[in-house]
Parts: C-alpha cells; structure tokens; sequence
C-alpha cells in the first residue's frame, strides 16, 4: 500500500507519525506544505471527505493570531482559501489512502487499524 502523508516536515506530531510509519516499514511519500503549498483541489477532497471543521487545527497559534473575522468561514471556500493561505492551520498530518479516505491527525490505533497490512482504510 503506498500512502501520501502531508504536513510540515518540522512538526512534532509529524515525526511521531513518521516514526510509526518507518518502524512498521510502510511505504509513503511525503508532502510538505509548507514548502509546496497545497492546492485548492485538494482542500476541497479533504473538506469533501472529512469536513473543514476537522481540518483545522483551532489549537494552534496560526489560528490564535487570526483575527475573529477571519475565523469565522462559515463556507468550504472560505475554509479552503484560508488553508491554502496559511497550510500550517490545516491539522497534521493528513494521511490520504490509496481508495480515497483519510486519517487525521496521529491517532497509533487509527493508523495501526487503517496501515496494516490486515487493516482498511479509515
């Protein structure tokens, strides 16, 4: 099974997602938004699959310096336009599976039901 998992190489969360994934040796690639931005397309298959509300990570200090105007998207394109603005708002990592489905945030039981090799997707 080969996944995509985007984030942002230097996050804390992601290393420890990146160690599970090598110590079990499945096979990725690796998308850092912070250094090749993240397209609206995807956004959208994201918000489609999952909601943008569980996309953005509302505890992070992106979000806490936004002013209120611009935390209040009410839309999926205003989600998405702040997303692509500003990727570090997006949680981590996004883990898209092969059939479509994603895993976010880490999660070692999530990843473990969705990644192994008995596991689906989640």
């Amino acid at each position: 099974m080969s996944i995509t998992i985007y984030g942002i190489k230097n996050c804390s969360t992601m290393k420890k997602a990146f160690d599970w994934l090598n110590e079990r040796g499945v096979a990725y690639r690796f998308h850092d938004y912070k250094k090749g931005g993240i397209d609206a397309e995807t956004l959208q298959r994201w918000c489609d699959r999952a909601g943008r509300e569980a996309l953005i990570n509302t505890r992070g200090t992106t979000w806490r310096k936004l002013d209120e105007h611009r935390r209040a998207v009410a839309t999926d394109a205003a989600a998405i336009a702040l997303m692509a603005e500003h990727p570090s708002l997006i949680r981590r990592p996004v883990v898209e599976l092969p059939d479509g489905s994603l895993l976010l945030g880490f999660d070692p039981t999530r990843f473990e039901a969705a990644l192994a090799p008995s596991g689906g997707g989640a």
